[in-house]
């Protein structure tokens, strides 16, 4: 069908009263051949308004506008009539109404359309490309008027409502500023359709005559002065702005721009040289196999395959070598590849596509060029700071195609800013005469600061990541290219000389690889990446290789980088226990919204691992997106080729995973790029660098499937893993050639918990309960209440079956008492053992019934047991109170609940000092023993196992006859305690707490006085001792009796005892200097504690007796007999409360211990400041 042909689908009556009201709007008047109009043209021009809007518009037929375009009304009337408004008719109201009227009906015929498939009828497919053909006339028409320059008349019309002020403009000046940039937008919108043929000549309505229009009828000023006036006298005209900004600058090297003629003229030639190169290396890889002036004879090969089957090959290309006849072979099959079942990628689309590429002319270039600084300077912030608040607020205004307008026109300006600051780099000054322009040294990064914040980072997120959830491919490509142009701004920024730079670009990268949510997203769009078009290819690919090169910069320059890691959880809500008769859990709105499970994020903080971050790309879904891009090669640029280059050689040997390149398609492909046919030029940039990575890449390939194992078929199954892609389950066999040992983790069991001592007895197990049911865990407290039933009877039938045996038994005979057996706790599934293992809570309510565990506490299989101490009524009574305490909860005091009263169980020695005190005031954190303005208690020596042969100590036991304490005393004597305690650590002097002053001359001279003196008296002391154990021992070299040393130590020890509080007696001082030492050679010495109980015990058991029972007199010389010499132990640490009798019975022991003569002279030991040294003079 004749596009141009009149359509025969038009009611003719429709046609007929279009036909008559354009010839109603005016005609040539019969003078002067000049333009009349009509008498009622404005009427005429409203009723038309009225055809389109109600008819058009309401029936979706388009027939109105096929009428008037057939009817030339544009060219023939409105533009008539447009150009009879004069420069200086300003006054003429007329002209001015009639204008309006024009105005608003070439925007509804200039409005682009388009066929969308979901929505298309077949009128639509009949009209649309006749309506585009017309438009493309109506465009060349109000650019090339020839007696009036029509856009600017349509800025006459808007001005008077441009000027006034914005509160006190109407609903109808804002219409009419619409209306004009409306008109512009479709203006510039407007292209030839590529599927249509041309009705003249297209440079007429190409980008650069739009722009050279622009710029010689001021539209460029205009849209700078609404653009500079965003957010104050303008609020709603940003979007049409952006569309009106996008469809100028789409498609348009923003580098190139900013460049001279020469350099332009010199890049031009350079990329044509680079072609001719390109189509040289192709001629010369053809002329290798070319046709010889005898292929007229023809040639024709029988080919004897393995099968012994027959092909024939035609074709003289096939009989130069055997490699030539296959690859004939292969060229002539034909292959019916399987069709993509899903949605493609449309990949044209003149009016949203991004992705081509427009060249200007030299005239248009500079026009553009000096309107973009000048949008730069004044009017980039104010737009984008108003587009990105109307976006987050979701108006009315905003549609989905702003988005990517928004996005892609932030990655233009920001590219179009740095090739403009490259440009002021090179050049040693600007021109003067530009104002606008500034010099190199100021700050230029202010001019695009309204992009580089916070919301605009949160806005670009969001997007980027609903556009990969909904499919929407171009949008995400926008958001790409967006987030690729931050990326490179922010480090120039960091590159700049200007330290408030450094610092903002600093700022920016910390935020924006803060959240790990960025990183794994980035991993996700190159990971799905299937058939969505070259151009979103390069796009993901240069931003992974962008935002990995940035990332591992910053890593390396902040070693203590952290990110925030959000990880989704799922929590059910408590169920309910009551059922009803049924069994069935009686359902309401309320339990229908408990039974929901909410999603919520946990966030934590971790150390960033670059290591771990870039081994996310290290799949195969990546190398398949990266070897679809490598697939381009033959028109890929340098910088691409560079960019799928780096990404191979940091997988495959940087982390050693060349196992991964291992398939059939990819060797060949890189097989093919370096030898041909059809193969990289051997003078292009980087072939070295391809041509020694697909070397090392095959060289690696034969080794690997030659590698020596322990089995046979590693070379066969080598040949099969390389059709197949590497999934992750196998990569480190493949790559090592044996399995990866996973070493399991033994299971952590939870913290043991127990209820606080302060809550009474018989409301412990309900404590127990209630936290069972507060966390959601009815359905446990009802299988122990089964067990425990089931338990009650079992023991029930034991102990009625054990009173009929005695019964029965003779009264003679005695019947000794047989202990119950214990009952174990099976759990009913896998879940419920875990649960038993896991679950600190309902561990909490068996250990409080009194059940034991039985094994290791890591053992996920231990079991569980009723002791046999346990009586029947025992667990009815639990039971019973299991039952209350889930159907009627208890009440706790002071609003509290039962997880304000458990506390972990204190473990270890130190329990004792900083455990969890029983009183409610520590329970509150406010009080205890420990108050925080003392000191910190001195820790109880650790009690030592007993040695081999040791004989058990006797303790003292307590009369029987003592009358048991009643609860009023025994909370009298813990105050006593607890006061005693203060008070002793309150007179603690602890070095944590003193500040050291060197200046104090007084305070170091009366120190070192001090110790002068305990020097001497310790010596003294000691050395007096020491001789008087020589004399009593007698002169034939026998061990002495340990009863005289033991007397006196336990003298000794009763006067440490006395004077302990006594810190100015200074005999005493001198007494305790070598026990309150710190250090001692002896590891068996006990403690204090140890000392006292072994005093009460028997204190006439001699010391021999305690260390292995040999009391015969051994000679210094000879080692101990049946024993190996015991070698020096090293220094320790023993408590500073270690008694005086301690020290004289290890200086006896020592003594027995070197066996030394009576006869000979002692020799004693150096003493320095309470440390005890032994000394190797003997």
């Amino acid at each position: 069908m004749d596009p141009f042909e009149k359509s025969t689908t038009v009611d003719p009556e429709v046609r007929a009263y279009i036909s008559s009201l354009v010839n109603a709007v005016g005609g040539s008047s019969t003078y002067d051949n000049s333009y009349s109009i009509g008498d009622d043209a404005a009427a005429v021009l409203k009723d038309l308004q009225r055809w389109l809007r109600l008819y058009d518009e309401k029936t979706n037929r388009l027939d109105v506008k096929r009428c008037l375009a057939e009817a030339n009304l544009v060219q023939g009337d409105l533009l008539e009539i447009l150009a009879l408004w004069p420069e200086d008719g300003k006054e003429n109201k007329l002209k001015s109404k009639l204008a309006l009227a024009c105005l608003e009906l070439l925007v509804p015929l200039t409005w682009p359309v388009a066929l969308e498939d979901d929505k298309a009828t077949l009128n639509h497919h009949r009209h649309v490309p006749y309506l585009q053909l017309a438009q493309v006339g109506y465009k060349r028409a109000v650019l090339h008027y020839e007696y009036a320059k029509i856009l600017r008349i349509a800025v006459r019309v808007a001005l008077p409502s441009m000027a006034q002020p914005r509160r006190e403009r109407t609903k109808r000046d804002d219409g009419i500023i619409k209306l004009m940039l409306y008109f512009f937008r479709n203006v510039a919108m407007i292209t030839q359709p590529q599927h249509l043929p041309s009705q003249g000549d297209e440079n007429e309505v190409s980008r650069s005559a739009t722009i050279e229009v622009f710029h010689d009828q001021e539209i460029f000023n205009a849209l700078l002065t609404i653009g500079s006036g965003l957010g104050d006298d303008f609020q709603e005209q940003d979007v049409i702005i952006l569309e009106i900004m996008f469809h100028l600058l789409k498609g348009v090297d923003a580098r190139k721009l900013f460049l001279k003629k020469e350099e332009v003229s010199t890049e031009e030639v350079n990329e044509l040289k680079m072609l001719m190169q390109k189509e040289k290396a192709m001629l010369n890889s053809y002329k290798k196999n070319a046709p010889t002036r005898h292929n007229r004879f023809g040639t024709m090969l029988w080919v004897r395959r393995e099968d012994m089957k027959m092909s024939t090959v035609s074709g003289q290309t096939s009989i130069t070598d055997k490699d030539s006849t296959f690859h004939q072979m292969d060229a002539s099959k034909k292959w019916n590849k399987p069709q993509y079942r899903g949605k493609l990628t449309q990949e044209f689309d003149e009016f949203s596509e991004f992705g081509m590429r427009v060249e200007l002319t030299e005239k248009a270039r500079a026009h553009l060029r000096r309107f973009v600084e000048d949008f730069l300077d004044s009017s980039f912030n104010p737009l984008f700071a108003s587009l990105r608040k109307a976006i987050e607020r979701e108006h009315d205004r905003v549609q989905a195609m702003h988005h990517k307008q928004y996005f892609y026109l932030i990655s233009w300006f920001l590219s179009a800013e740095a090739a403009r600051r490259d440009q002021a780099r090179s050049q040693s000054a600007w021109h003067a005469d530009r104002p606008s322009q500034i010099n190199p040294e100021d700050n230029t990064f202010a001019y695009i600061a309204a992009v580089l914040d916070q919301e605009t980072f949160v806005l670009l997120n969001r997007q980027m990541q609903i556009a990969f959830d909904n499919k929407s491919w171009q949008d995400l490509q926008a958001t790409l290219l967006c987030f690729t142009q931050i990326l490179l701004t922010v480090q120039s920024m960091a590159d700049s000389k200007d330290e408030e730079d450094q610092e903002i670009a600093e700022n920016i990268q910390g935020r924006i690889f803060y959240e790990e949510a960025t990183h794994d997203r980035i991993v996700q769009i190159l990971r799905g990446y299937t058939h969505q078009g070259f151009a979103y290819l390069d796009a993901i690919t240069e931003c992974v290789h962008v935002f990995v090169r940035m990332l591992e910069r910053y890593s390396k320059q902040n070693v203590d980088l952290q990110i925030r890691s959000k990880r989704r959880a799922r929590k059910k809500r408590a169920q309910q226990a009551n059922l009803d008769e049924d069994g069935e859990r009686p359902q309401d709105a309320d339990d229908a919204n408990d039974d929901e499970q909410e999603a919520h994020r946990a966030v934590s903080e971790r150390k960033f691992d670059f290591a771990r971050f870039s081994a996310k790309f290290l799949s195969q879904p990546c190398v398949n997106t990266f070897i679809s891009l490598t697939h381009y090669y033959r028109d890929l640029t340098p910088a691409q080729m560079k960019r799928a280059h780096r990404f191979f050689y940091r997988l495959a040997f940087k982390h050693e995973l060349t196992v991964l390149l291992f398939r059939a398609d990819i060797l060949q492909l890189f097989h093919k790029m370096i030898k041909g046919p059809e193969g990289l030029d051997s003078g292009m940039e980087g072939f070295r660098d391809w041509e020694q990575m697909v070397q090392q890449v095959f060289r690696r390939c034969i080794k690997w499937m030659e590698r020596d194992t322990e089995g046979t078929g590693w070379k066969e199954a080598a040949v099969v893993e390389m059709l197949f892609s590497k999934i992750p389950a196998t990569v480190f066999y493949l790559q090592n050639g044996y399995e990866k040992v996973v070493e399991k983790r033994a299971p952590r069991p939870p913290a043991e918990l127990q209820v606080k001592p302060s809550v009474p007895q018989d409301q412990r197990l309900a404590v127990a309960v209630s936290i069972m049911i507060e966390n959601a865990k009815a359905d446990d407290v009802e299988w122990v209440k089964k067990q425990v039933g089931n338990a009650a009877d079992e023991r029930q039938s034991w102990e009625d079956e054990d009173t009929a045996r005695r019964a029965i038994a003779s009264e003679t005979d005695a019947v000794e008492p047989i202990a119950a057996p214990s009952i174990f706790i099976i759990p009913d599934h896998e879940e419920r053992k875990l649960a038993l293992f896991r679950d600190k809570h309902l561990r909490l309510l068996l250990t409080t019934l009194g059940f034991l565990r039985l094994g290791l506490a890591e053992d996920v299989d231990a079991a569980w047991v009723i002791p046999s101490e346990i009586s029947a009524s025992t667990l009815i009574e639990a039971l019973n109170q299991i039952k209350a305490a889930e159907f009627a909860p208890p009440t706790f005091e002071n609003d509290k609940t039962a997880s304000d009263l458990i506390r972990t169980k204190p473990t270890g020695r130190n329990s004792g000092a900083f455990g969890d005190s029983d009183s409610e005031s520590d329970a509150d954190g406010d009080g205890g023993l420990i108050d925080d303005a003392m000191f910190p208690p001195n820790l109880k020596e650790a009690r030592k196992a007993r040695e081999d042969g040791e004989k058990p100590r006797k303790r003292r036991k307590r009369r029987s006859s003592e009358l048991e304490l009643t609860e009023e005393e025994i909370k009298a004597r813990a105050k006593a305690k607890e006061k005693k305690e203060r008070e002793k650590n309150s007179k603690i002097k602890s070095a944590l707490y003193v500040v050291e002053d060197d200046t104090d001359e007084e305070a170091d001279a009366e120190f070192f006085r001090l110790e002068a003196q305990r020097r001497k008296k310790t010596s003294g002391v000691i050395q007096s001792a020491v001789m008087k154990a020589a004399t009593e021992g007698g002169g034939k070299g026998k061990k002495r009796k340990s009863a005289v040393g033991v007397k006196v130590s336990a003298k000794k020890r009763k006067t440490v005892i006395e004077s302990e509080d006594e810190d100015e007696d200074v005999a005493s001082a001198g007494a305790l200097s070598a026990a309150a030492t710190p250090l001692e050679l002896s590891e068996n010495s006990p403690s204090s504690s140890e000392d006292s109980d072994a005093m009460d015990e028997d204190d006439e058991e001699p010391v021999a007796s305690r260390r292995g029972g040999k009391t015969k007199e051994t000679p210094s010389t000879s080692p101990t007999p049946g024993k190996e010499p015991v070698s020096p132990k090293p220094l320790r640490e023993v408590s500073a409360n270690t008694t005086t009798a301690a020290l004289l019975m290890n200086d006896d022991d020592d003594d027995d211990e070197d066996g030394m003569p009576v006869l000979k002279p002692m020799a004693r030991r150096s003493v320095r400041a309470g440390f005890i040294i032994e000394s190797d003079s003997e």
